[in-house]
């Protein structure tokens, strides 16, 4: 007897030893995965100016990873398990790391970035941006050949497009053979507190990637390559690209690196089980080694019609497909909608976005597993906690509406050269008495400041007649637009916002961290009735299939749908060479908000309806006094029947006797 407890002691400290192993691992895998995954969707923007797209594009090139992650994600899900689990986890983290080095490299490939202006493609001595009132034509942007053939280089996004493709295939074995293992491997009451683990891990990379897109941006896009003193834009104008091909090279080299301590681990462990004696463990490895005999396709269909006849299973599918639309909708474009909702530079947001969201988002998944370990928390009041923080989060995330800006004050687009608010329905020109002969170009983006706090597309258009200074320094005089009391000058630049705008974005972090830190309380919970809801050999296909319907349905066409609503709050376009339209410079930030807001909070709100119906399926079928039924009892009761068919239990003997109901 002794010797058979000294073998099952041996057994479970090896287990415990390589468990943590592959969780360390797993852990800088999900690190490095999602470090380059926040810090594509904070540089969006800055690819939208670099190759002139729209909105929808970028909502395209976000969309693209969940594309190559639908690719296999089925086959891996499934199959995978039967295979070497972490080989194919350190294939996928390589081919990350392929994929981040293809998306940098159109940096490499085209000519340095040109902003549209008027001033710096003019000599000192000349004066064709100011306003010249003479009798002439208005002066239109020329149609080179060469500069037509020049802007074809603007296809290098597909590189990015393609490599976001390959970025999707080599993510898509991480998650699901990733849990699967630790789920086989790993003790059951351990499991919250090491998804706990692994979703912190899910944190920590979108912190670095947040702070490192943060700090590329700040530079720009050509150092090293251009005299940036000779630059007269500066990282808060909507022109300004910043070093992105930058971060993507350490995304790259991250990736490699997060896999390689996968090629070390074997295919399986000893497994860590509550078992008292010896023969328990022989006939479940003898019934393992029959089952792997067996064709590893042979029950699939079975094991589809089985996930699809789970009530819980589905209901679940159907709120995630609705919550992960909201949530890619609120994740791709907040950078953007900080920028032009709060008037702040794209390096700003990105680094408030990463200090106010993501350490409350850490804080809450550890409170979370936590929780589920130290309460031991079943099914139904795990179902009854992710229900009731996630509804609170909910009304909490309404207020939102009520933290407005206005737009910012541009003469001819969001405001009358007066001053006075133009609504949607006024017609827009930015043409007017003060500058109607001053033959500017009315499609050029070059955007000067007034004394009077107002801004205009340019210092023609704002009627000045006299410059001093350079770069980011010049300034313009006798500005006939211009009406104020003192001396009618303007500088280059937006006018900054207004201090009201400063307070109403403290209120915006503050509620977002809140917001942040309730939501992911509830995510353990919530995730933990996911996984409670499967039988053992059903999980890896759940969580597969359950990853492939939220990408189909919610990952790939929600920054595409979203994107086409961003479009139509524009207000001016950029030029490029030729006349044609570039990346959108200044948006209708009340409709911006509506759109964003509004639509974020239609999916949600639609989302409880299903959540509901689970919370009351697990009220009238689950029966609280054998919540606390282990794994261990249920194997020793079948045991005592002789039972020949024993499984691996890793839930609660009531989550099985409601799956078997429904």
């Amino acid at each position: 007897m002794r010797e058979t407890d000294k073998q099952i002691a041996t057994h479970q400290l090896k287990c415990i030893s390589k468990i943590k192993m592959f969780l360390l691992a797993l852990i800088c895998a999900y690190i490095s995965k999602t470090l380059s995954g926040s810090f594509l969707n904070s540089i969006l923007t800055q690819l939208e100016r670099q190759f002139n797209l729209s909105t929808t594009l970028v909502g395209l090139i976000s969309g693209s990873f969940e594309i190559g992650n639908l690719l296999l994600i089925v086959f891996v899900s499934y199959f995978g398990t039967k295979m070497h689990r972490p080989m194919l986890i350190a294939m996928g983290c390589m081919t990350m790391g392929i994929g981040c080095f293809l998306q940098s490299l159109p940096h490499f490939l085209m000519d340095p970035y040109e902003y549209e202006t008027t001033v710096s493609k003019t000599s000192n001595s000349s004066s064709n941006f100011l306003c010249i009132r003479k009798e002439t034509q208005i002066i239109t942007p020329t149609e080179d050949p060469s500069e037509c053939t020049n802007e074809v280089k603007s296809s290098m996004w597909l590189y990015v497009l393609v490599g976001n493709i390959i970025r999707g295939i080599g993510e898509t074995p991480i998650k699901p053979l990733g849990i699967s293992y630790i789920e086989d491997f790993a003790q059951t009451e351990n499991s919250p507190l090491y998804i706990g683990c692994l979703e912190t891990g899910s944190i920590i990379g979108p912190l670095i990637g947040f702070l490192l897109a943060s700090f590329c941006v700040e530079m720009y896009v050509d150092i090293g390559s251009v005299n940036t003193d000779e630059l007269s834009i500066t990282p808060s104008d909507t022109r300004w690209v910043g070093a992105w091909w930058l971060g993507l090279l350490v995304c790259a080299g991250a990736n490699v690196l997060s896999g390689v301590p996968f090629l070390f681990l074997p295919k399986s462990l000893p497994k860590v089980v509550l078992e008292t004696n010896k023969n328990i463990i022989e006939e479940e490895e003898r019934n393992k080694s029959k089952t792997e005999k067996r064709d590893i396709s042979i029950d699939f269909l079975p094991l589809m019609k089985s996930l699809f006849c789970n009530r819980i299973y589905v209901l679940f599918l159907v709120t995630s497909i609705l919550q992960f639309n909201a949530f890619v909708v609120v994740f791709s474009f907040l950078a953007k909608y900080m920028e032009q909702q709060y008037g702040i530079s794209a390096s700003e947001a990105i680094f408030l976005m990463g200090i106010y969201n993501l350490p409350p988002v850490c804080f809450g998944y550890l409170a979370g597993g936590f929780i589920m370990k130290k309460f031991k928390i079943n099914m139904k009041q795990a179902a009854y906690i992710a229900f009731g923080l996630s509804l609170l989060d909910y009304f909490l995330n309404m207020s939102c509406f009520l933290i407005i800006c206005d737009n910012s004050p541009v003469a001819g687009l969001t405001v009358s050269y007066e001053g006075t608010q133009q609504n949607e329905y006024m017609e827009r020109n930015v043409l007017a008495d003060c500058n109607i002969d001053c033959n500017c170009q009315d499609k050029i983006w070059d955007p000067v400041c007034g004394d009077n706090n107002l801004s205009y597309m340019s210092a023609c258009l704002a009627g000045c007649e006299t410059h001093f200074g350079t770069g980011v320094n010049m300034g313009f005089q006798n500005c006939s637009c211009i009406k104020s009391s003192k001396n009618a000058s303007a500088f280059l630049g937006l006018c900054s916002s207004r201090p009201a705008c400063s307070l109403m974005l403290q209120y915006f972090l503050i509620l977002s961290a809140i917001s942040s830190f309730i939501f992911s309380l509830a995510a353990i919970p919530g995730y933990m009735v996911f996984l409670r809801s499967l039988k053992p050999k059903e999980k890896a296909l759940g969580v597969g299939l359950h990853m492939l319907c939220t990408r189909i349905l919610a990952g790939i066409p929600a920054p595409i749908y979203f994107g086409v609503l961003i479009d139509y709050t524009c207000l001016h376009w950029g030029t490029l060479q030729c006349g044609k339209s570039g990346a959108c410079r200044i948006y209708d930030s009340t409709n911006f908000r509506a759109m964003y807001l509004g639509l974020s909070t239609i999916l949600r709100g639609v989302s409880y309806v299903p959540a509901l119906l689970i919370v009351f399926i697990l009220r009238k079928h689950y029966q609280p006094s054998e919540s606390n039924t282990t794994m261990m009892e249920v194997v020793v009761k079948r045991k005592e029947n002789e039972d020949k068919d024993i499984n691996k239990q890793l839930v609660y003997l009531k989550d099985d006797e409601i799956l078997t109901k429904f």
